[in-house]
């Protein structure tokens, strides 16, 4: 059951908070037993099936859980309780890799390999990924005692709350359960006022501004496809277009998620933050999909270079990075490459998803070399600052763009096609009035030629829709900024006011002038839903 769909937003929805509600006067426990029930109903929409798949793995999460908790009281040796979170963690992997990756293995092996070994297609069961790292982490978590105490029912409303169990945030017991435990479930006036202005917002980004932007992007990848070339500026447009859909349909998922959980009382973690107006791809990594780069570098990137950080010491080595160029590819290059080629095996089983990580992984260690190289060539760090917030905006922004084409594109081919068009090598194509007005008469065979099959009109629109999703991305605050006052998430306290090149500060309060403007923008969206749409981050 997708957010953006009327059985969602005008069945399940207001069914299951209005008994929420209803049960929470009589009986809390009874409440939060419902949001279980409620879950479950909801995961279980698309292909029922997903309920014993992801329950075998709960179940295995649980137990191994329990055994931790009682080694840890029985003083049970340390070694022990290790050996069981492996277990755990080797588990997990594998209940992630057979359904995600087997199919993918199979193809690697028979690319390398030669050889023509078919698997039947896995269904993936939705928000696996997601699952499967939240369970991990909450093993860890046990393994350290930062959870010292659980129940089956406690264990069940952290892994299957709906508002983020199937596209994140990825969340922590220790953040969650204290509100679950301290939740009146009783109607709230604000968190119902703020809930609902999250998911009208998150609606509009993700029905109007993502899909709106699909419309234009989604044919040219096709084209591609089809075995057509992509000139100049469609190839922009399908590169640019396309981070500016993801970026709205995460943004959208991440607003309707935080609002979700708000009317049920419960604040989920930051997860999504004005990425575009980064002026450095670590600070984009610290914008986009936070929970997933907080995940990675407590579970992965952290342990790892603790453990080289020690070798380095036990050999007597230097272990100071932005000093020793041994320290630096050793601890800072290669636990940073590994991190990325995780996170984008983690968004996807395929060879450019792999490609995506290991790129942005290059780019994070090129970023840090440079913070380590570049403020020696300025005399003050006033006037680095005030080169680098500009040039490494644009910098960043592009980087990111091109990515996104390894990130979007079906295969090689087209990956290579459209990187080709972005570079000029197909050419320009413009639309036959276009090409008149500007004195250009196209010819076959040149580096401009006409596009027949792209009437002007649609040529214009789609340029404006660029820049109009570009101002709002990159111009206007987020709607964590807008909200702030009224704390929709955890962690937006942490957060400037005000972030990158915002121009305009806008503040909501539960107004007559906002409510108007909300109710038009939830207008807006709900004449939209109901097309072909689905949220992206859902696939991973």
């Amino acid at each position: 059951m997708l957010f953006n769909s009327y059985e969602f937003l005008f069945a399940f929805l207001p069914v299951t908070l209005v008994v929420f509600l209803l049960l929470g006067r009589a009986s809390r426990n009874l409440a939060l037993g419902w949001l279980i029930v409620a879950s479950l109903a909801f995961y279980a929409w698309w292909r029922p099936i997903n309920v014993p798949i992801i329950g075998v793995s709960l179940a295995v999460n649980f137990t191994l859980a329990r055994l931790l908790q009682r080694f840890a009281a029985a003083n049970r040796p340390a070694g022990l309780r290790v050996a069981v979170l492996l277990v755990g963690i080797a588990f997990n992997i594998a209940f992630l890799g057979y359904f995600k990756y087997a199919n993918f293995i199979v193809t690697a092996v028979n690319d390398v390999a030669g050889t023509s070994f078919v698997l039947r297609q896995i269904i993936l069961p939705l928000g696996i990924s997601f699952i499967t790292f939240q369970k991990i982490a909450f093993l860890v978590d046990v393994q350290a005692g930062r959870v010292e105490s659980f129940t089956l029912r406690d264990y069940l409303l952290f892994v299957l709350f709906f508002p983020q169990l199937i596209a994140g945030p990825i969340v922590h017991y220790r953040e969650m359960m204290p509100q679950f435990h301290a939740n009146p479930c009783r109607f709230d006036r604000e968190a119902m006022a703020v809930g609902l202005t999250m998911i009208s917002f998150g609606l509009f980004k993700k029905v109007v501004l993502a899909d709106g932007m699909a419309a234009y992007v989604t044919p040219i990848y096709s084209h591609a496809g089809a075995g057509g070339s992509i000139s100049l500026l469609p190839a922009w447009v399908a590169a640019i277009g396309f981070t500016l859909q993801l970026y709205f349909d995460f943004s959208g998922y991440s607003d309707m998620a935080a609002g979700l959980a708000r009317c049920f009382g419960v604040r989920l973690p930051l997860n999504f933050y004005s990425p575009l107006q980064a002026s450095s791809i670590i600070d984009f990594w610290l914008r986009w999909h936070v929970t997933l780069t907080r995940f990675l570098t407590a579970y992965v990137y952290n342990p790892l270079l603790l453990r080289l950080t020690r070798q380095r010491f036990a050999k007597g080595l230097p272990a100071q990075p932005r000093q020793h160029l041994g320290a630096f590819l050793q601890l800072l290059a290669g636990p940073t490459l590994l991190t990325m080629f995780i996170s984008g095996l983690w968004h996807g089983a395929g060879y450019l998803f792999v490609l995506w990580g290991l790129l942005h992984g290059v780019y994070l260690v090129i970023n840090h070399a440079w913070r380590i190289v570049g403020p020696k060539l300025w005399s003050t760090k006033e006037s680095y600052a005030r080169f680098m917030a500009p040039v490494g905006f644009v910098i960043t922004f592009f980087a990111v763009v091109l990515g996104m084409i390894l990130f979007r594109s079906p295969n090689w081919h087209v990956a290579v096609d459209v990187f080709k068009g972005t570079l000029g090598l197909h050419g320009l194509e413009l639309p036959r009035l276009i090409a008149q007005k500007l004195g250009v008469h196209g010819v076959p065979g040149h580096f401009v030629s006409i596009a027949e099959a792209l009437p002007a009109k649609e040529f214009f629109a789609m340029i404006l829709w660029i820049v109009v999703l570009l101002f709002i991305a990159l111009l206007l605050p987020n709607s964590i900024q807008i909200m702030a006052q009224h704390d929709p998430v955890l962690g937006a306290k942490d957060r400037p006011a005000n972030t990158g090149i915002s121009l305009l500060a806008m503040s909501w309060n539960p107004t007559l002038i906002w409510a108007i403007v909300m109710s038009l923008m939830a207008a807006a969206a709900v004449m939209r839903v109901g097309g072909p749409s689905e949220f992206l981050y859902w696939q991973f």
